[in-house]
């Protein structure tokens, strides 16, 4: 859990309205339902690498995340890690735990310095349950997410190593997971290998031969994407692409 400043009182009713109502999942709240929400929202700030939630925890939370990235993991016994999904700014995580009562399916976190919104559960599923339209929200992120879980599964089974590394940067790319204004994938090639199921000398191999290319550049901690044509012709041929 954040231990950060949570709760920060210098965090004014009127930054959290601001906040709140820019937020996709909240944004359509009537104003007096917004107000509610934000009595019930706690601020925090979280460092890069600090674990947010833990695997079989219990699900008594659900995050907002204001800024930074939070990454969503898993891992063996063995210490191999998998990356099941990197969450940004204006998106939510720990819905699953929160409306079905069961422990956290996976690991939370901070993948840089975050700030995040916390609601409890307690306050939570009474809110939920009294606004039918976020109830539809909730409803419609949970199928997104279901879909999400269904392509990557797809991609896998499916994809040879190159498209599945194709897939992950459009995938990446066109959910807008870069850093501010510049339109780099702020990932490191460690990460996109745990998200594939790659190597990273695999991953490496790859970028270089599309970065010879100009498909992709390749800068410290992060990835440029400059051919999206290229690439998603690539993904959806099933070549190998070397």
């Amino acid at each position: 859990m954040p231990q950060d400043k949570t709760g920060d009182p210098r965090q004014s009713a009127g930054n959290k309205l601001s906040v709140l109502r820019k937020h996709p999942i909240f944004a359509d709240l009537e104003p007096e339902a917004l107000d509610q929400l934000c009595r019930y929202a706690k601020h925090s700030t979280v460092k890069r690498g600090a674990t947010i939630a833990a695997k079989g925890d219990p699900g008594n939370n659900l995050f907002a995340v204001i800024s930074g990235t939070v990454k969503i993991s898993s891992s063996s016994p063995d210490g191999r890690n998998a990356i099941l999904n990197l969450i940004g700014p204006g998106e939510i995580f720990g819905e699953i735990a929160v409306l079905d009562g069961a422990p956290r399916s996976a690991d939370a976190t901070a993948n840089t310095n975050c700030e995040l919104y916390i609601i409890d559960r307690r306050d939570f599923l009474p809110f939920v349950k009294s606004q039918p339209a976020l109830a539809m929200k909730f409803i419609e992120l949970l199928c997104a997410r279901l879909r999400w879980t269904s392509q990557q599964v797809e991609q896998v089974i499916l994809q040879n190593l190159p498209g599945r590394l194709a897939s992950a940067l459009l995938g990446l790319t066109e959910e807008r997971k870069f850093d501010s204004g510049s339109g780099t994938l702020a990932i490191t090639q460690q990460e996109i290998s745990e998200m594939v199921g790659m190597t990273r000398e695999s991953i490496n191999k790859q970028l270089r031969a599309w970065a010879g290319r100009n498909w992709v550049r390749l800068e410290h901690g992060a990835i440029v994407v400059l051919d999206t044509d290229a690439l998603r012709e690539l993904a959806e041929s099933g070549l190998d692409g070397e």
